[in-house]
């Protein structure tokens, strides 16, 4: 980590008062995300971290912009949480100019590397005095060397030759306690950002605490291996290491070695002989099979972390899994289908049968419906090609947010990963599109009988549910008539639609309720100024001039509020 360029003490110097001004506001009442005290996070630790922050940013001179190679050197001194930021960003071109976005990639690829003496004493205090029972040989110098952990080319005492990932000492504590930061700077910034149509900050930030807790912990880490590979063992093109589940703990994880060309190497794997677009197409497809059949998917398929090796993609870091429901697989699969086609009813429904929570006194139906149309107007307008998944499943979520409309929180990570893969992979598939492909994938993966009985099925309790309310609708109407026969039925009518036109209606009613009493009172006050009432002034008695005086006040009023509300 960065340090200040005064020294060490220099973390302890006193802000000036603006800045302690404003660590009081933020951590005054910061609840604690880390009960069982395993962090140490406290406001004395947070304090400091934001000072070092604080430098770090000074140093880089923020305030007057930075260059990307600038801001990448930033984003590394502030430490892996912002290093994971930066490695999402650089899969987002429509946030940032595409010379950040390249400048970003490395950020996916190398991180300086800790000394090999410090990895050493990792493991010793991890396996302790087993070490050397485990280990044959461990080559020092790091086959990678990313935010969060080190990873070392070793052969085992059996002879397999293995890669160990080793977590970087101290690096969960910061990670733990930049996310603390964040999620207190998120709950302050909420009391500002009212409007319906903000993203949650505070939501952004407890995801990103859920994942810090699963990408930190390698023993998840293992059994996702394991997970995936079951999963995956029918797949001729997909693969992913042998882990070694009895050698892996919370800070370190052991599996088979992968010597593998990185998927963006794209010479090497022309020259190895492989069709690059057919290698886009199978990730992507079997991307859709994870989400979809299996509802367990990689959610950060970076670059980074996609080998080919014998003619298969290899998947080498399964840190962060994204997990479907049943339920939420179908619901998704229904969105692309009716993205697919082009239908804002199918695409209405799938996202409120998709829905955790809606309102349905408060949606404007019709209006949900008209949204979904011109969205769906507005990229089928385009080129397969041109359709940019991640700004659509953006612009899905905005509208759904302002229609009184809440989508499970699982649709975040699938947005994210489809994003991340199509940034990936978009220079080996120029002509296709995340959205066709996984329409097609539905389409291809569909039973007919099985789709042709669920037909039936609906079909049949469709006639029974209809049979059934005609029934009711009879009994109801019989009972009706008999109470109408009677004299026992009122009816009461209340007007249905949306505010603002009942607003301009109760503006034109309080118009004339003035333009009434307006001239209710040129006409009394006409008639008293024929009359001999005492007393007078200005030659009129003294009611009739109050009564012209507020007829012209009135009359003043009306003509301005018209002129000013047109």
């Amino acid at each position: 980590r960065a340090r200040p360029a005064s020294g060490s003490d220099a973390c302890e110097r006193r802000l000036p008062m603006a800045e302690n001004t404003l660590l009081k506001y933020f951590f005054s009442s910061g609840a604690e995300i880390d009960p069982e005290g395993r962090f140490n996070l406290s406001r004395k630790t947070r304090t400091r971290r934001l000072k070092e922050i604080y430098s770090i940013l000074q140093k880089h001179h923020f305030l007057r912009g930075f260059s990307p190679e600038e801001f990448r050197a930033m984003l590394e001194d502030l430490g892996p949480s912002f290093v994971k930021i930066g490695q999402t960003l650089s899969t987002r071109s429509e946030i940032l100019p595409k010379a950040y976005c390249d400048e970003l990639k490395k950020l996916q690829m190398e991180c300086d590397p800790l000394p090999f003496d410090q990895m050493l004493a990792a493991l010793d205090d991890i396996y302790g005095e087993r070490q050397g029972d485990i280990f044959d040989a461990i080559d020092p110098t790091p086959l990678g060397s990313a935010s969060l952990a080190q990873v070392h080319k070793a052969r085992l005492a059996n002879g397999d030759i293995v890669a160990v990932k080793i977590q970087r000492p101290g690096v969960k504590a910061t990670m733990a306690l930049d996310i603390d930061i964040m999620r207190m700077v998120a709950r302050q910034a909420s009391r500002f950002m009212k409007d319906d149509q903000m993203l949650d900050l505070r939501d952004v930030v407890e995801e990103l605490w859920a994942t810090f807790l699963e990408e930190t912990d390698f023993q998840r880490e293992a059994a996702n291996l394991q997970e995936f590979a079951r999963l995956n063992k029918d797949v001729a093109f997909i693969d992913s290491p042998h882990v070694y589940p009895e050698l892996c703990g919370e800070y370190v994880l052991v599996m088979e070695y992968i010597d593998g060309i990185p998927i963006l190497v794209t010479d090497r794997l022309r020259a190895a002989g492989y069709d690059l677009e057919e290698i886009g197409e199978k990730i992507l497809d079997n991307y859709a099979t994870q989400i979809l059949d299996h509802g367990f998917f990689h959610a950060d398929p970076h670059p980074g972390n996609l080998l080919i090796r014998n003619g298969k993609v290899v998947y080498i870091d399964l840190g962060i899994m994204g997990r479907l429901s049943p339920h939420d697989r179908a619901g998704f699969g229904n969105i692309i289908q009716a993205v697919g086609m082009q239908s804002a009813t199918e695409l209405k429904s799938a996202l409120m049968s998709f829905a955790i929570a809606k309102d349905n006194a408060a949606i404007d139906h019709t209006r949900f419906l008209a949204d979904l149309d011109l969205l769906l107007e507005d990229y089928g307008s385009c080129d397969v090609a041109d359709i940019d998944i991640g700004m659509f499943l953006n612009d899905i979520l905005m509208l759904t947010r302002s229609c009184k409309v809440t989508l499970p929180s699982s649709i975040t990570s699938v947005s994210r990963g489809l994003v991340t893969l199509e940034g990936t992979i978009l220079p080996f598939i120029p002509n296709e599109n995340v959205v066709s492909i996984i329409n097609a994938h539905i389409q291809r993966t569909k039973d007919p009988a099985e789709e042709l009985a669920g037909a039936m099925e609906d079909l049949a309790l469709a006639l029974r549910s209809s049979a059934r309310g005609s029934m009711d609708a009879a009994q109801y109407s019989g009972e009706a008539l008999k109470m109408l026969t009677r004299g026992q039925l009122k009816v009461n009518t209340e007007v249905l639609g949306s505010e603002a036109p009942l607003s301009h209606l109760g503006k034109i009613v309080n118009r004339l309720t003035i333009g009434i009493i307006i001239a209710g009172l040129f006409i009394g006050s006409s008639m008293l100024s024929l009359s001999s009432m005492e007393p007078r002034l200005l030659g009129v008695p003294v009611l009739a001039f109050f009564g012209y005086l507020g007829a012209a006040i009135l009359s003043l009023w009306v003509v301005v509020d018209i002129a000013r509300k047109r």
